[in-house]
């Protein structure tokens, strides 16, 4: 069962306006049956695309969309996925409403929407006027210490533009991101993997660089890439250098 907590005033676009809230509980069967736009999904009678505009015109499907993201049928779920990414790279202030929501995915079962949701909160950032990313730093970075590659890699990934969005932050992201040079290898992720993930950290500490306070560690932390094996990390730690090491 998945419960969404959908406010009229979220349904409006104005969450700051809360005139009265409700829960909303259904099934994900019951949603396949009353939803015309799941369902068109799930037959492919409705590209992704065009569903994300359907959304941009009226955003009260939005908590539909959020509850096909919940569907036990892959089609749906990795299709309304993608349209929430997508909407909040354009509109994140459509989504910012249910921040909770997508905080809740990082734990999913399914990895593909966790990814996804490392995505939508770093959009949300933009648009975090209550700090309500603040409240779930530790959350978000604990995933640096997840065993697949491709989860520390988004988190890496999109941080730069977290520390973008909130200043305030960065020096505190760019200490998270030094760790992951000595994170633990698993099945999921090699001493190869570590190597993809630092090139990925060092991409996105050139984002925010000069926001950093302590430029001495990230200096230091890329010098140890100079002369790796693995040609596009040894290029991108060489390029790094000669911009910032001066």
């Amino acid at each position: 069962m998945v419960n969404l907590l959908v406010t009229q005033a979220a349904l409006s676009g104005k969450p700051s306006q809360i005139l009265h809230s409700k829960i909303i509980s259904f099934s994900e069967n019951m949603v396949l049956m009353e939803s015309k736009l799941l369902q068109k999904l799930e037959n492919k009678s409705i590209t992704k695309k065009e569903l994300l505009e359907k959304v941009e015109d009226n955003s009260s499907l939005i908590p539909e969309i959020l509850g096909g993201a919940s569907s036990s049928r892959p089609g749906v779920r990795y299709g309304c996925a993608k349209v929430l990414m997508d909407l909040s790279e354009e509109h994140p202030e459509r989504l910012y409403p249910y921040m909770d929501f997508f905080t809740d995915l990082l734990d999913s079962k399914y990895r593909i929407l966790t990814w996804s949701a490392i995505a939508i909160i770093a959009n949300l950032t933009r648009v975090d006027k209550d700090n309500k990313f603040d409240a779930i730093f530790k959350k978000y970075y604990s995933l640096l210490n997840d065993e697949y590659m491709v989860t520390v890699a988004n988190v890496v990934g999109h941080s730069s533009r977290i520390a973008l969005a909130k200043p305030t932050l960065a020096q505190k992201i760019a200490d998270e991101l030094l760790k992951v040079e000595n994170i633990s290898t698993t099945a999921h992720l090699t001493e190869e993997c570590k190597k993809v993930i630092a090139e990925k950290a060092i991409g996105s500490f050139d984002l925010f660089f000069d926001r950093i306070e302590d430029k001495k560690k990230v200096i230091s932390f890329v010098r140890n890439y100079a002369k790796s094996a693995r040609k596009t990390l040894r290029m991108d730690a060489e390029t790094f250098l000669k911009k910032w090491d001066r």
